[in-house]
């Protein structure tokens, strides 16, 4: 039986609603119910600037007052620069620090403000940090399905960049598709391709999708070799410069359903599942 790892983000479902602050203490209470499921990690929060992800300000708060006693899953946080990284590498219960690094240059600059340059110097010192501190970085390689800007993008040029993190250190690399542009041709030949050649990478999926298309990528990253699935329940969040607004984040009951059929092993608790996603849709809906 096959295991697979599924990573839940609230962070990523929160992060780009702007019209009302989430109560940390709400926050809070959904995430203690996503510890309970038995996803391996959760994606929780963020050390970013406050001016530019305003919903995720109180990430500290919110560890505070999880209750980690009673679960077997991880906490990441993602960082966009050295001071980001060096604030979430003090919190003894995050695990993995995660690292958003575009092969677009375009985006990059709209994401972090750095070059693609610039970002190899930081993920160098994050990989330095997390050494130090006993965590673990994920590098999430964003565009890696397709580029909107105009930028250069093929399979070649994703090989590449997935040479380079390797040769860095990076020894989890999950591909990004940022703006819901992957095919399910793409998703194969890349994961089938590296998966192979970097025996000590593992390789993750984080695919948005719109509701009709969902199947058809996470058949093809997991029939490539890929075991490790970024999620949100609902689908809720995703990138806010998809071109379709139906385009979220991979929903995670789809994923559980599918691998359920393909019995596929995800220590997912399915009466603890059923719970969080009605805590998500109490949250969600009171937005």
């Amino acid at each position: 039986m096959n295991k697979v790892k599924i990573i839940e983000c609230p962070r990523d479902a929160m992060q780009g609603i702007k019209t009302h602050f989430i109560p940390s203490e709400a926050k809070a209470q959904y995430i203690n119910a996503l510890l309970r499921v038995g996803f391996d990690t959760i994606d929780f929060g963020s050390f970013v600037s406050p001016k530019a992800i305003p919903q995720m300000r109180d990430t500290s708060k919110v560890l505070s007052l999880l209750d980690l006693s009673k679960t077997e899953s991880k906490l990441l946080a993602i960082v966009a620069n050295l001071r980001g990284a060096q604030d979430a590498s003090k919190f003894e219960e995050i695990n993995y620090l995660g690292y958003p690094f575009s092969i677009s240059e375009i985006f990059q600059m709209r994401n972090t403000g750095k070059t693609i340059a610039e970002s190899v110097v930081i993920l160098n010192q994050i990989l330095e940090i997390a050494d130090k501190t006993s965590k673990e970085v994920v590098a999430y390689l964003s565009m890696g399905f397709g580029n909107p800007y105009g930028d250069p993008w093929n399979v070649e040029i994703v090989s590449k960049w997935t040479e380079k993190l390797s040769e860095m250190g990076v020894k989890i690399l999950s591909l990004s598709d940022t703006i819901g542009s992957s095919t399910p041709n793409d998703i194969g030949h890349l994961f089938s391709n590296l998966i192979p050649k970097y025996p000590n990478i593992e390789f993750g999926a984080h695919l948005h999708t719109t509701p009709n298309s969902w199947f058809e990528k996470v058949d093809a990253a997991y029939k490539a070799g890929c075991h490790r699935f970024d999620g949100a329940i609902k689908g809720y969040g995703g990138c806010p410069m998809a071109k379709d607004e139906l385009t979220g984040n991979m929903p995670t009951e789809k994923l559980v359903s599918y691998f359920n059929q393909q019995k596929a092993y995800t220590n997912v608790n399915a009466m603890c599942f059923e719970s969080s996603y009605n805590e998500a849709l109490k949250l969600f809906n009171s937005i």
